[in-house]
């Protein structure tokens, strides 16, 4: 017989209804200014963050933001909630993020108190999810997400790097996941030019993710810089694609990104900040339809070279070295344009544990599965999973209950 918890988490839907991003850092840890693996510290999340946690897999337990916390080979990784694709939905997960790592930095800072250690958090790496799918109406014609990762490999590293990356960067990724596309990159100690970076990538992957082909020769048609003698390489984890510093003919993570010319097949020589700007330059529209107002300003800004990028320092900046701390959320967004998205606010209520009522039934929620439904205890102890979108409409009763 199967076992009925076992069913009902089988039912559950595998993919959202509406396309959605999420964001997700990972920290390494020091302890009293050593390297230390947070799973050997620790063993779980629950060892130092006071309070119920509800459970996700493994390691990963849901935040009281709505995001999750788990250990990853050896860094502390948080990750928001789903939020669905509109305009401004990146300063809203760029939010979400900064919220569950103050939380978490908070949370350290009590257990530091309680043993009389110290506890930092590195900044390490970040990524960016994107929901997948191809135009509504429109067959395949050999279109995969596979080939869309090496397509966007060719398109994204430049305005990335001048958004996200620093001097000792590495490498720009991008992966297919099933049905997302995962980009990764480094952590950025500035929540706004975070915010930036996310926008940028939805905007860039959620047009590109509409042309009739993901062909390379897409590049030529449309006029979109290549610098010459790059080769993407396969990425280091996971399958997907990687533009690291031995990719080029020289590490452009250390060049003058103003002065210092590259070679591209057919724009003649440019500076890595024109190559960058041409780019976004090509997806200004669709970036702009991703963007709230003060983060359309500052894309703009620094690929024009109006505001800072961590590429113009000489080194990576000191704030990477105790996030939380030394970089913090900035507070420069209009709180109007930072609400919380539908789906954000069904996982905190969810993560919450409160009651819902439902057809003269109360369920209380105990988990869920994956990011896309809730695993809700009916009366008779009995489970029942249910979509997210399924309990959109529900939302306003769920919150003034």
């Amino acid at each position: 017989m199967v076992d009925p918890k076992k069913r009902d988490r089988a039912a559950a839907p595998q993919r959202l209804r509406m396309a959605a991003i999420g964001m997700e850092a990972e920290c390494a840890l020091l302890l009293d200014g050593q390297p230390t693996r947070p799973e050997t510290l620790f063993g779980s999340p629950r060892d130092f963050i006071r309070g119920e946690l509800m459970h996700r897999q493994g390691t990963s337990y849901h935040l009281p933001t709505g995001g999750a916390v788990y250990f990853d080979t050896g860094v502390i990784e948080v990750a928001t909630p789903v939020i669905e694709i509109e305009r401004g939905c990146a300063a809203r997960a760029g939010r979400s993020l900064w919220e569950a790592l103050q939380f978490i930095r908070g949370e350290l800072d009590a257990w530091d108190a309680r043993k009389g250690r110290e506890t930092r958090l590195v900044g390490f790496s970040a990524h960016y999810n994107v929901s997948f799918e191809l135009p509504p109406g429109q067959p395949a014609n050999g279109r995969t997400i596979e080939q869309l990762a090496e397509l966007l490999t060719y398109i994204l590293p430049a305005p990335v790097m001048l958004l996200a990356t620093n001097r000792r960067s590495t490498g720009v990724g991008v992966r297919p996941r099933e049905d997302r596309i995962e980009i990764t990159s480094d952590f950025t100690p500035s929540a706004a030019l975070m915010i930036a970076t996310a926008t940028l990538i939805v905007g860039i992957v959620r047009e590109v993710m509409t042309w009739p082909s993901y062909g390379l020769d897409e590049l030529a048609r449309r006029g979109i810089p290549v610098i010459s003698g790059f080769q993407p390489m396969p990425h280091t984890s996971r399958k997907g694609w990687l533009a690291r510093f031995d990719c080029y003919p020289k590490n452009p993570f250390a060049c003058d990104i103003d002065s210092e010319p590259w070679n591209t097949e057919r724009h003649g020589q440019r500076s890595l900040r024109a190559i960058a700007g041409q780019t976004v330059r090509h997806f200004w529209r669709s970036i702009g339809r991703m963007a709230d107002p003060y983060t359309f300003r500052l894309i703009g800004s620094v690929v024009r070279g109006g505001s800072p990028s961590l590429l113009d320092l000489e080194d990576r900046p000191p704030e990477y070295e105790h996030v939380g701390r030394l970089c913090a959320w900035d507070g420069l967004f209009p709180p109007a344009q930072l609400g919380r998205s539908r789906y954000e606010r069904v996982v905190i209520r969810a993560v919450s544990g409160q009651p819902l009522r439902m057809d003269g039934r109360t369920l209380r929620p105990v988990g869920m599965s994956g990011w896309s439904a809730i695993v809700f205890q009916r009366d008779d102890a009995s489970r029942e999973v249910i979509a997210i979108d399924d309990l959109i409409e529900r939302l306003e009763d769920w919150e003034r209950a």
